[in-house]
């Protein structure tokens, strides 16, 4: 003998896919198994209630949304300026060498402006800035 079908009340099912409710949560308020609201999603009547409930469920999101960017509240604004827009924050972390040219990486300087003097004096210094050398 097959098991009696499960009663959802179409009424209480369009009240929780209006909210959203995922298919767990609807079968559990009705006491079934997820698997048998996934069957009888396959009903053309059954599946209509919860499409239906779930637009109209959207609906009301979005009209209070647009009430509270509408009264001021930034971010609200922000959120539809975004997703309805496609407005987006854009850091821009551009960087530029010398005169907007591009940065030198591992450039080496131009010694050959340099007279005899200035390149001994430059040795000198450079000579104090490395570790001592061990014999």
């Amino acid at each position: 003998m097959a098991r009696p079908e499960a009663k959802i009340d179409l009424v209480e099912l369009e009240k929780l896919c209006g909210m959203q409710c995922t298919d767990e949560e609807v079968a559990a308020f009705f006491g079934v198994s997820t698997r048998t609201i996934e069957r009888r999603r396959t009903v053309k009547k059954f599946s209509e209630v919860m499409e239906r409930a779930k637009a109209k469920g959207r609906i009301s999101v979005r009209r209070s949304l647009f009430k509270l960017a509408a009264a001021g509240n930034i971010a609200a604004a922000i959120f539809l300026s975004k997703n309805l827009l496609g407005y987006r924050d854009v850091v821009n972390n551009e960087h530029s060498g010398m005169a907007g040219g591009p940065i030198q990486i591992a450039g080496r300087p131009d010694l050959s402006q340099l007279s005899d003097e200035e390149l001994q004096q430059l040795r000198a210094i450079t000579d104090k800035t490395l570790p001592a050398r061990r014999s």
